[in-house]
């Protein structure tokens, strides 16, 4: 792919000056635009050392509004980027609607300086491909315009730039050892670069690779690239505006026969005698593995989903109080604010994923996009559709880095939710729980319980299981999920 292109390309200084200035002003005017429509853009500058990525950018953001944009330098991963999964570090880096965000070297860095650096693995490479492409494919179908440049040039090139920076005290600096190291294996960095760019091209987020050896003709085809990306996605976003969004919940359409729900037996009970012998002896458990958890570095991400009233919160307590309150963070799950509504709705929750060691505990999580989103039409039908696979890809990208995955959905009938509703209405100490919004909700049981119904179906893996809980007894549901957790972590331990 690269010993293809053709690195003699050149622009005179007349012709260049010449086509600056149309093209600055036309990326100024279409920043605006895509700014007032709501677009985020993500930009990646990738190439061989010494190519220009630096001086490309700063010519870059010279059209552009600085108000507008973030440039984010890539580097080798911090501590704390270690201690999370890959994508995390990117993912907490992407644009707010409206706002651009530039990298000088990016997610691919793991394909080409650390593969170089044997920092990456071959068993890695179609692990960390897949979570690239699920990156990217997530992003866009969220409506990022992502755009990605590979500036080229010679081995020759290379090593005379190279030469030229360290004449110079004041940028000598520049050149690393390791430079020099892969300019000496320069074919072997070219073979590596041609796979990454081969295998992560897609019609979604494209390669652009820029004959480089000329900074002027570098330039202009960047800019230029990017004018054009800027106005189609200008005009198609100025057509989508005039189309209606289609926001039903197609359970007419449904590809489930039987309901998973409506086999549950609720009927389960536990004497409180038992439950108290129980709780204690699986709290001390729980107690004793987190700090083996923590001294193994061991991630774990619990999501809680259900029923209103459904006893998630009590379930929670007696989790949390067995935890070393340092080492796990609860987050409850309410509506987005603002910013949150301004990036991809995955954003908010990767931004909570535990570090190494750590716990999150999730009251209500990003299942909320085929549930109450479906239903109540904050997102389209192709959004939704889109998540269950969106979704699994994520939880697979947290065990991919070594996260214990487990989802609970806390299940009551309706008649037990209507108990609880009218307790809680009926006390004092209990009434802020209840809102109109719950009581509104139960009107639309039969469509939740649809929902529901094909979440488990399409979401449950087994890396990332569903758990169902019966949870008409209080007492049962709380030792269920523990049970679960303790059986699930003792399980990984002896694997570690």
């Amino acid at each position: 792919m690269l010993e293809k292109i053709d690195l003699t390309k050149s622009l005179k200084k007349k012709e260049y000056k010449k086509r600056m200035a149309k093209l600055e002003s036309k990326i100024a005017f279409l920043q605006r635009e895509l700014k007032n429509l709501g677009v985020p853009v993500m930009i990646v500058f990738e190439g061989f050392g010494a190519a220009g990525k630096g001086t490309q950018i700063n010519r870059l953001i010279q059209a552009l509004d600085p108000r507008g944009f973030t440039v984010y330098s890539t580097d080798a991963e911090t501590k704390d980027e270690k201690m999370h999964p890959f994508p995390w570090r990117f993912w907490t880096k992407t644009p707010e609607k409206g706002r651009i965000a530039v990298f000088d070297r990016s997610w691919y860095r793991k394909l080409l300086v650390d593969r170089y650096e044997k920092k990456t693995s071959k068993k890695e490479i179609p692990i960390i491909l897949e979570e690239i492409s699920s990156f990217e494919k997530q992003l866009t179908d969220g409506g990022t315009l992502v755009m990605k440049f590979f500036l080229d040039i010679s081995e020759r090139e290379q090593k005379k730039r190279f030469h030229k920076l360290m004449e110079k005290k004041a940028t000598s600096w520049r050149v690393s050892d390791k430079d020099l190291d892969r300019n000496k294996h320069f074919q072997d960095y070219l073979e590596m670069a041609d796979e990454m760019l081969t295998k992560t091209d897609s019609d979604y987020a494209p390669w652009t690779i820029v004959e480089a050896e000329d900074d002027r003709y570098a330039t202009v085809k960047i800019l230029s690239t990017v004018a054009a990306a800027f106005e189609d996605r200008y005009k198609k976003e100025k057509e989508s505006k005039k189309k209606e969004r289609e926001v039903d919940g197609r359970f007419d359409k449904s590809e489930l026969n039987d309901s998973v729900l409506k086999k549950v037996d609720l009927s389960k009970k536990m004497e409180e005698k038992a439950y108290e012998k129980r709780l204690d002896e699986l709290q001390k458990k729980l107690r004793l593995l987190h700090g083996k958890l923590y001294a193994k570095r061991i991630p774990v991400v619990l999501a809680f989903e259900g029923w209103d009233a459904g006893g998630k919160g009590g379930a929670i307590k007696r989790l949390t109080n067995a935890l070393d309150p340092r080492g796990y963070t609860v987050n409850p799950t309410s509506s987005p604010n603002d910013i949150e509504r301004a990036h991809h709705y995955l954003w908010r929750f990767w931004t909570k994923m535990p570090k190494d060691g750590h716990i999150a505990i999730f009251d209500r999580t990003w299942y909320g996009r085929v549930m109450v989103e479906r239903i109540e039409g904050f997102c389209t039908t192709q959004d939704w559709q889109r998540a269950y696979k969106e979704i699994n890809q994520m939880e697979q990208q947290l065990v991919n880095h070594g996260a214990v995955v487990l989802k609970f959905w806390l299940h009551i009938d309706k008649e037990e939710q209507a108990r609880r509703f009218q307790d809680r209405q009926d006390n004092p100490e209990k009434s802020w729980k209840i809102t109109d919004e719950d009581w509104r909700n139960r009107e639309k049981w039969d469509l939740y319980e649809k929902a529901v119904d094909e979440m488990l179906v399409r979401t449950s893996t087994a890396d990332a299981p569903w758990i169902i809980v019966e949870g008409n007894d209080k007492l049962y549901a709380r030792i269920k999920v523990l049970e679960t957790v303790v059986n699930a972590l003792e399980k990984r331990m002896k694997k570690s």
